[in-house]
């Protein structure tokens, strides 16, 4: 069973895959998207890229959802991080 994800979302991943320093694995992963279907979305962007077909400009209210989104997930990757230092600062003692 597919499920289906929203243009929005998709563009979110592909970005996330090819900005941060994890692999396009672990950004599958963390997404809960299957490698094989974000190697495709990353595939497209970079044929829309090289066909040079224009994007629609980002609205206000677009860009404001997805810096949204964006530091939602930077919130919950920084508590996991403190959480990951207490254990082991705990470990250690």
């Amino acid at each position: 069973m597919t499920r289906p994800y929203s243009e929005e979302f998709r563009e979110e991943a592909v970005r996330l895959a090819l900005e941060s320093k994890s692999s396009a694995s672990q950004v599958a992963r963390d997404l809960g998207v299957n490698i094989w279907t974000l190697r495709n979305w990353i595939k497209l962007h970079h044929e829309e890229v090289r066909a040079g077909s224009p994007r629609k400009p980002e609205t206000l209210e677009e860009e404001n959802r997805r810096l949204k989104r964006e530091l939602t997930v930077l919130r919950q990757e920084r508590e996991i991080l403190k959480k990951a230092a207490a254990y082991f600062a705990k470990e250690q003692r």
